[in-house]
């Protein structure tokens, strides 16, 4: 199992419809709206890297209202 975290910019005033789309994805384990340079932070789950990116840009990325996004997989060292 593969663990990401999705950093999102949006559009302004989009974040809290942006985050409660996404928090509705399969695989998408919470969906959160933050301040700072980032708007929404999600944490994703996959069985593999390929499906991990599957889901960004398949469904995370197709959100109305996203302008930018970082996905930063779950390490461990």
């Amino acid at each position: 199992m593969v663990h990401a975290y999705i950093l999102i910019q949006t559009e302004v005033g989009k974040a809290a419809a942006v985050a409660s789309e996404i928090s509705g994805i399969p695989g998408v384990t919470t969906a959160e709206d933050v301040t700072g340079p980032y708007d929404v932070i999600v944490r994703a789950a996959a069985d593999s890297v390929d499906e991990l990116g599957q889901l960004v840009v398949a469904r995370i990325q197709n959100v109305e209202g996203i302008t930018r996004t970082l996905t930063c997989p779950v390490v461990h060292l």
